[in-house]
C-alpha cells in the first residue's frame, strides 16, 4: 500500500505543496502536481521543443526585424 507524504517545494518559482507517493520503504515513486503546475510544465516542454526545432533557422538581427516592420507599416 502506498503512503501519501507532503513536502514543501517550489515549481515555477511558486510556493506550492508537492505531494509524493512513496513505496513501502519510503522511496518517492510519484509526484502529484496541481493542474496549473502540470500545464505550466507542459508549456515549458513545448517551448523547449520549439527552440530545438528552430536551432538551425537563419538568424535575423533586431535591426532587420525593425526595418521589416517599418516597411510593412507595423511599426
Amino acid at each position: 500500500m502506498n503512503i501519501l507524504r507532503k513536502n514543501k517545494k517550489s515549481i515555477s518559482k511558486r510556493k506550492d505543496d508537492l505531494e509524493y507517493i512513496t513505496d513501502r520503504d519510503g522511496k518517492k515513486t510519484k509526484v502529484i502536481l496541481s493542474i496549473e503546475d502540470y500545464e505550466s510544465l507542459i508549456e515549458d516542454l513545448h517551448d523547449i521543443a520549439v527552440v530545438a526545432e528552430r536551432k538551425n533557422e537563419k538568424y535575423i538581427s533586431f535591426n532587420e526585424v525593425v526595418k521589416g516592420l517599418k516597411k510593412d507599416g507595423l511599426l
